[in-house]
């Protein structure tokens, strides 16, 4: 089973992520950590990027899986590794097992999205596909482990992984050695339990923060010594952890100060900060810290932050989806319901007064037919642009001035 085969229960100590470090020298891309005044001015803090998403995985998973991989013996390189992951565990282990030339064995939900399969057997593993959930597939990897007697690489709960991680907080320090917090996204736990030895070993002083998502809660629960639920559809699924780890549990009740949980709302803000702010992408695990300090903006106030960046594996289709919604709920993108009677000339007459108060239409649905507009009226659905949202209130009020009836609608609604 995969919980009996973590590695060491030993403590991990700033020695040996020091180690760890020298080890992955060379074979992980030492990223940048780099002030973000555009972040800084959203949220009163002083921010401090770690961009973990230039990795070429595109996430910090990479670190952890070469530092397992790195200590098995030529008999278990021999025999091969075996994982479970729906995303950026596989790809860091099945990129590392290539270069290492280890064989590697990759278990994935088979409802887990293409790109993501095909990149993990681009890097050269197999990939074998069970079961509709993480706990499903993890059954067939069990499976499959005692059969062909392969080598567990757990990704957060083993405590080689746990050094790999940590090796971000040595070059976040290094690179700013002035930070006052560190604010990281918490799934499993191996990414914060690293980060938070090595950084407490360095600078006593320096606090850190772990961020949850709401509908996984299960560090800050044991944290806490509270009785939570993890469940839900999050857009932060790679922190999407109903089984925290045991190893990591017992380090971070040690090391870390505080456990925030977010929303979905502030971790789709969050993404959409980065893109357009930072002009970088990050995925909801990735944004997960600093949906933490938009969400508590007075208590990171005037301190100086480093987020870590974990990953920026988000599908593009959900990334523009994210993008409408924050622009709707700035109040620049507009979606109105306006009940006209049946005339020609109506629309022209709409378009106009939208356009001689500089909107932007973007988007028109005319409903003639339905049974719930007059048999001599018709509704218009417009989504048009505004500068901000003073401006999109002044074209609906000029819109009811000329008569029109119009109420607001949340975007993507239709008729019924």
């Amino acid at each position: 089973m995969m919980d009996a085969a973590i590695a060491a229960t030993a403590p991990v100590t700033v020695e040996e992520i020091l180690q760890a470090a020298e080890l992955i020298k060379g074979a992980v891309l030492e990223t940048p950590c780099l002030p973000a005044p555009r972040l800084s001015q959203l949220t009163g803090a002083d921010v401090f990027v770690k961009y973990e998403n230039m990795q070429v995985t595109g996430a910090f998973k990479e670190r952890g899986a070469l530092v397992k991989l790195a200590s098995l013996d030529d008999g278990e390189k021999a025999r091969g590794v075996i994982a479970v992951s729906a995303g950026n565990h596989a790809q860091g282990v099945a990129y590392h097992a290539g270069r290492l030339g280890i064989p590697a064995t990759i278990v994935m939900p088979v409802l887990t999205p293409f790109v993501k399969i095909s990149a993990t057997r681009g890097y050269g593993a197999e990939v074998v596909l069970a079961g509709n959930t993480l706990a499903e597939a993890k059954a067939e990897a069990d499976r499959l482990a005692e059969e062909r007697n392969l080598v567990w690489v757990h990704p957060y709960d083993d405590a080689h992984v746990i050094r790999g991680q940590g090796t971000i907080a040595l070059e976040m320090l290094a690179a700013q050695p002035d930070l006052d917090v560190l604010v990281v996204p918490v799934g499993g736990g191996g990414l914060i339990a690293g980060m938070a030895t090595a950084a407490k070993a360095i600078k006593p002083s320096i606090e850190v923060i772990g961020v949850e998502t709401v509908l996984y809660p299960g560090m800050w629960g044991a944290f806490y010594g509270k009785e939570v639920r993890c469940e839900g559809a999050t857009i932060a699924e790679g922190i999407a952890v109903r089984d925290i780890g045991v190893l990591t549990t017992e380090i971070v009740r040690k090391t870390v100060d505080d456990i925030l949980l977010v929303s979905e709302s502030s971790i789709e803000q969050a993404i959409n900060a980065y893109l357009t702010l930072q002009r970088t992408i990050a995925e909801g695990a990735g944004a997960a810290g600093l949906a933490g300090l938009l969400s508590e903006r007075e208590r990171f106030a005037g301190k100086r932050v480093g987020l870590v960046l974990c990953g920026g594996n988000i599908d593009p289709r959900l990334l523009s989806k994210i993008v409408v919604r924050e622009l709707a709920r700035d109040g620049k993108l507009v979606s109105i319901r306006i009940d006209t009677p049946d005339r020609p000339g109506v629309l022209g007459e709409i378009a106009t007064v939208i356009g001689d108060l500089q909107g932007n239409v973007v988007d028109v649905e005319h409903h003639r037919l339905f049974l719930n507009v007059p048999a001599k009226g018709a509704t218009l659905d417009v989504t048009f642009e505004a500068f901000d949202r003073p401006h999109g209130e002044r074209i609906v009020a000029a819109l009811r001035e000329h008569g029109y009836g119009v109420r607001y609608l949340e975007i993507g609604e239709r008729m019924d």
